[in-house]
């Protein structure tokens, strides 16, 4: 008997979730699934909002960046009477399971879904952070640090014709992947990360040595770093509790500071949804497709309420209650290569 899928992507968009989805409906056509899209997230299955999802609509895709499904950060447990209606729009669509796809956000709210209303779902992993602990790595980083390090090769550029150091603000909630990735691969001089307490002191004299032997110099900094008396701000919170971070303007911040502890003319740069956009690697593209065409099979083993995951080159099927447990911050392992390149 044929299965009616519904899969929604929700969070930020970021790129390797066009290949997932194709990923997921080329499988799951080949076991005679039949597909329908919800659109914007969590706010499609609130509102009974879809899309027809086939192979016409995801043939070509993999190479596209953003999703094609459209995403909100809606959480359906914040609102009254949004998970009846969650439950009465799968019952609508007679719906047989559902393909999430998203982060720690949009996964936790499939994990509570399938834990308290027996929903069967299926999650997938996405997010530009990296910081998914039951998964090696996520699509969207790749794409996302890649471009990052190319905006620092951009920055090295006009930096040292103009004798500036410069800063670089990149993405990053909870965890510095993106922001370390980055450092290391560009060769930057110094990074900030929300995981280490910030020393501005040695920043200053490493970034000021650097420049005057290179006539440029280059920090990274994750937008969630914490600076030792440095206020930020009240902020407002979204509906999963988390502060909004585009107006703390940490990379604009630590310019200043760096100008007036060096007396060196500094600039900063914000790449921020720039990251998000644009043509997945080759990398994002092929994980993208296999936790995808993963995600099929589990619903057609019915193994719900697991989330695919990349174990060194295995893709495998994971708790989704433990995989959105906790988060996956940057190790000390992993702060201990950092000190060989930034100290």
């Amino acid at each position: 008997m044929s299965k009616r899928i519904a899969i929604l992507t929700g969070g930020g968009d970021c790129p390797g979730l066009n290949p997932a989805i194709r990923g997921c409906v080329m499988a799951g056509l080949d076991k005679g699934f039949e597909f329908v899209g919800l659109q914007e997230g969590w706010r499609g299955f609130v509102e009974g909002k879809t899309q027809t999802l086939g192979l016409a609509e995801v043939k070509e895709i993999v190479g596209k960046g953003g999703t094609i499904l459209g995403t909100s950060r809606t959480n359906p447990f914040k609102k009254e009477g949004a998970v009846e209606k969650c439950l009465a729009t799968f019952k609508k669509l007679k719906l047989d399971a559902l393909v999430v796809l998203g982060g720690e956000d949009t996964l936790g709210v499939a994990a509570r879904f399938y834990k308290e209303h027996q929903l069967p779902v299926v999650g997938v992993p996405k997010t530009m952070d990296n910081d998914l602990s039951a998964t090696d790595y996520t699509f969207g980083f790749d794409t996302a640090t890649t471009v990052a390090v190319d905006a620092v090769e951009r920055l090295r550029d006009t930096g040292r014709s103009h004798r500036r150091i410069m800063v670089l603000e990149v993405m990053g909630r909870h965890a510095g992947w993106v922001a370390l990735f980055t450092a290391i691969a560009s060769a930057a001089d110094w990074v900030l990360l929300p995981e280490r307490k910030a020393d501005l002191q040695a920043m200053c004299k490493h970034l000021k040595m650097v420049h005057d032997r290179d006539n440029v110099a280059i920090a990274i900094t994750s937008e969630a770093v914490e600076l030792p008396g440095v206020k930020t701000g009240s902020e407002e919170l979204d509906q999963f509790g988390h502060m909004l971070l585009k107006n703390r303007g940490m990379g604009e911040k630590i310019a200043e500071i760096i100008e007036k502890e060096t007396g060196i003319e500094t600039r900063s740069a914000v790449i921020g949804h720039i990251q998000r956009g644009g043509s997945p690697t080759l990398f994002d593209r092929m994980l993208g497709t296999r936790v995808g065409a993963k995600a099929a099979e589990l619903v057609a083993e019915g193994k719900f309420g697991q989330m695919v995951a990349l174990r060194g080159n295995e893709v495998i099927g994971v708790s989704l209650q433990e995989a959105t447990a906790t988060l996956k911050t940057v190790s000390p392992e992993w702060l201990k290569l950092a000190d060989t390149f930034f100290k």
